[in-house]
């Protein structure tokens, strides 16, 4: 009888972005299918997003950042250990032994420890209320602390000094930054791209001392941070102190096991990524590469991650170095750098635009020979994907016609398809134009969901994601293939183009606009599932306007409409329904306070308040919908259109009439909004809130669109979003009076619904929409259109023609047949039919987690 081989063990020391990327490459491969994998983790999550950890303070998650698809270590036989990092590696008996204790023994060890914060050594750097911006934990430290705070300054004005600043600043602090190089984001950009971001951000509030160090910090009586002292003699007062001053390789364990490391730290490693030990492998920020460069981003340490992978595989790859392009939006302001961004080739030219006004730089390197070495951007940097692909070769036009922006005399927009092939379009993966163009004509890949499947390319930061979407479609085109703009099967329209006709010749019936402009194997149809009820929210949108009932279950409308709509309530996963009245503002008399919760009792539903300032009131059967309806309208209560594709909340927090931070009345204005907008039907739905300071309790820059106050008025932000994938709001316009502020929301919403594609969130549409969030602020605060009027128009239109739902339905008994649980028992429910509550109000019963000892568990495993 043959003894069965021994799976060979890969212990991997860290499990950041880096090792997470790194793990994926195994299961790729089918490694983890051979062998045993252990991670040792020492935070007490999983690997996280660290490029997008400042929207933890716009209403992330830490769920949110997480990079580890739900069951991949299951999947895959990968044992993960949290909270407990490895503390020794014995590299001659090839083990390692964990902060727990734990000893594992390793065939291949590959280090992924990533790197430190660097805290300067002056005097008092360890005082209370000093802190570094690195992890979650971090910033959970932070945010405790800036509640007791007034004023904040950081130490460093890099990527991530300006994210931290970025930080504080939405926590309500006054806020430093303290650069010791003559210029912000020194490493980036040169000192015209430095001057640009400085005015930009100085113009938010936020306060910049550049060429001057840290000499101490300095500490009250209790110990806790009082000021800073600088290099140029004078004293920073603050309250708090973030120091973001660059990192360092953590090395640490490989020095400790006679590892080579370089004279300035990382580890040494070659080509394939390995160690001075055959065995041991070394990848991302700990990792002095073999060009003699430790790379600090993440797009490297991917690259590491797949050379390592592939190396244990036998295959031929490796590590020589990386492009160090980036792109960013640092408080709102886009900041890229390509290339030979500060110009060392010999012999190289500068191409420079700048607009001080605008807050705009652009500067091109060019070669002698015309080559496009690299560039920087600020506050436009719209043309990254495509500028940096070109790096390396000549553009087919000037460079004077790249720097120029739109409507500057640029002649000519230069597009993706104009690359050559070998340029490299996703530098996370290093997926070059033809590999992309491959998988169109290869692999018979259609659309980008999967052309990323096959090529990766799009999957890592994401900044590519535009270019390859206008790849694709060329590559389409190219090949003879028509690109189908439509919007379905039914119409060759675009939702926006629908939208128009509907609006110009005052359609109000879906089955009408079919026939007069549906494709004409469509016409005398009866629609699908995916433009009946775009067709029936544009219908709804626009209904005051063109004479259109406001009612969705009116007539034809009503089949047009979904699930949700049908009911006008959500169905959850066990077939029972939840009710939402609207609660303007978070505000709630305790009368009706009362009200809920006998109508909660009475019919046994569960109760939750939600993150939007509402109570949602879970496990209605349908019948009983119109009873319960019955009895919140009669208390004054309308309905919240949580299933709709509509505004749903305004959430806002308590505001000056209570709050000793507050500067303006943020609940007023919060339901004067809510009562403006509600019943509004757009594209997606739409969610606002109001902070009444800048410290942002009530989130407004994770909305559609969002209102911070300050003393000279209202700030609007808008295309944010806190959902699966977040994205911070953009500043539209400040210091607005209450009649300047309603009047930009409603054209910055009728815009929206004009032209946004279907079910499409305000945030994806900003970035879609050719020219931006710059284009948008053209066409509603400056009225370039010359449609404002019209927008405000149609916005009015809505106000007044505005209508409950639930009023209007309980007020006709012919509606209200609809509202039963089986068509062929409408009145009394089938006695037959067991409803079952699906949890326990007062007391859920749930299991306890089971949590076993780790050496219990890798025991487990090993016998296993």
């Amino acid at each position: 009888m043959s003894t069965p081989a021994i799976s060979p063990t890969i212990v991997v020391v860290g499990h950041g972005m880096v090792g997470q990327r790194f793990l994926e490459a195994l299961a790729d491969r089918g490694v983890t299918e051979r062998a045993r994998v252990v991670v040792l983790c020492e935070e007490p999550r999983a690997a996280y997003d660290r490029v997008k950890l400042t929207s933890y303070f716009s209403g992330s998650t830490p769920d949110d950042l997480s990079m580890v698809e739900d069951g991949f270590m299951e999947k895959h036989g990968i044992e993960l250990h949290l909270d407990d990092p490895a503390v020794s590696v014995d590299t001659a008996a090839r083990t390692v032994v964990s902060r727990a204790g734990v000893t594992i023994a390793y065939d291949t060890l590959v280090l992924a420890t990533g790197s430190y914060p660097f805290v300067p050594p002056v005097p008092g750097k360890d005082a209370e209320g000093c802190f570094v911006y690195r992890t979650i934990e971090d910033l959970l430290a932070i945010e405790e602390y800036a509640k007791t705070s007034r004023v904040g300054a950081v130490v460093g004005g890099g990527l991530l000094g300006l994210e931290a600043a970025g930080a504080l600043k939405g926590l309500g602090l006054e806020t430093h930054i303290v650069e010791f190089a003559p210029r912000l984001m020194p490493v980036q950009v040169d000192e015209g791209g430095g001057a640009a971001l400085l005015r930009t951000i100085e113009t938010m509030g936020l306060s910049v001392h550049t060429g001057v160090g840290t000499q101490e910090v300095v500490a009250g009586e209790t110990g806790a941070v009082t000021g800073m002292a600088l290099s140029d003699g004078s004293v920073l007062p603050t309250d708090m102190v973030v120091f973001s001053a660059g990192v360092r390789p953590r090395d640490q364990l490989a020095r400790e096991a006679g590892l080579a490391v370089g004279e300035r730290g990382g580890i040494v490693v070659d080509e394939q990524c390995r160690t001075s030990d055959p065995a041991v492998f070394a990848i991302g920020e700990c990792a002095l590469a073999s060009d003699g460069r430790v790379y600090g981003l993440v797009a490297p340490g991917y690259e590491m991650a797949e050379t390592a992978a592939a190396a244990l595989e036998g295959e031929v790859s490796s590590f020589t170095g990386a492009d160090l392009s980036t792109k960013l939006k640092l408080l709102g302001v886009d900041v890229a750098s390509f290339g030979d961004a500060h110009g060392t080739a010999e012999g190289c030219l500068d191409v420079v635009y700048s607009d001080s006004r605008a807050g705009l730089y652009k500067k091109l390197v060019i070669g002698a020979d015309g080559t496009l070495l690299g560039g920087i951007l600020v506050g436009d940097a719209e043309q990254y994907g495509t500028l940096r692909a070109f790096t390396g070769s000549k553009p087919p036009v000037s460079a004077e016609q790249l720097v120029l922006p739109a409507g500057a005399g640029a002649p000519v927009a230069l597009g993706p398809a104009a690359l050559p092939d070998e340029a490299v379009v996703c530098s996370c993966h290093n997926v070059t134009k033809g590999t992309i163009r491959g998988a169109v004509t290869d692999h018979r890949c259609t659309t980008v969901p999967e052309v990323k499947k096959c090529t990766k390319a799009g999957t890592g930061c994401g900044s590519c994601v535009k270019v390859l979407g206008q790849l694709v479609n060329a590559e389409l085109e190219a090949s003879g293939v028509e690109v189908d703009k439509g919007l379905c099967p039914c119409f060759g329209q675009t939702r926006q183009e629908l939208y128009e006709i509907v609006r110009a010749l005052r359609i109000t019936s879906y089955q009408q606009l079919l026939d007069a402009h549906g494709r004409e194997a469509a016409r005398g149809g009866n629609g699908c599932e995916v433009c009946k009820p775009t067709v029936g929210s544009i219908i709804a949108s626009l209904a005051p306007t063109i004479g259109a009932s406001g009612y969705v279950l009116e007539g034809e409308q009503a089949a047009l409409q979904d699930t949700n709509d049908h009911f006008l309530a959500n169905m959850q996963k066990n077939g029972s329904y939840s009710i939402v009245p609207r609660i303007p503002g978070g505000e709630i008399t305790p009368e009706k306070l009362i009200v809920i919760g006998e109508v909660a009792r009475d019919f046994g539903l569960y109760t939750k308040i939600t993150g939007g300032q509402r109570i949602d009131l879970f496990g209605a059967r349908v019948d009983q919908l119109p009873q319960i309806w019955g009895r919140l309208v009669d208390a004054g209560f309308e309905s919240g259109h949580a299933y709709g594709k509509a505004l749903r909340t305004v959430k806002s927090c308590v505001g000056q009439t209570w709050c000793r931070y507050g500067v303006q009345d943020s609940v007023r204005m919060a339901i004067d909004l809510e009562l403006r907008y509600r019943g509004l039907r757009s594209p997606h739905k739409l969610k606002s809130a109001v902070s009444g300071c800048q410290r942002e309790c009530a989130e407004a820059q994770s909305k559609d669109f969002g209102v911070i106050a300050t003393a000279n008025g209202w700030n609007l932000y808008v295309g944010g979003n806190g959902g699966a994938t977040p994205r911070h709001a953009d500043l539209l316009a400040q210091d607005l009076s209450d009649g300047e502020l309603i009047r930009l929301i409603d054209r910055f919403l009728m815009f929206y619904i004009r032209t946004a594609d279907r079910l499409e969130r305000t945030s994806t549409w900003l970035e879609r929409i050719e020219g931006g969030l710059d284009h948008v602020r053209d066409v509603v605060v400056d009225d370039s259109l010359g449609i404002c009027a019209e927008l405000e128009s149609l916005m009015a239109d809505h106000v007044a023609g505005y209508r409950d739902e639930w009023a209007e339905t309980l007020d006709d008994p012919e509606r209200l047949m609809r509202f039963v649980s089986f068509v062929n028992a409408p009145d009394v429910p089938d006695p037959t039919v067991k409803f079952v509550p699906e949890r326990d109000q007062v007391k859920p019963d749930l299991p306890l987690l089971t949590i076993r000892p780790l050496d219990e568990a890798l025991e487990g495993s090993a016998a296993r």
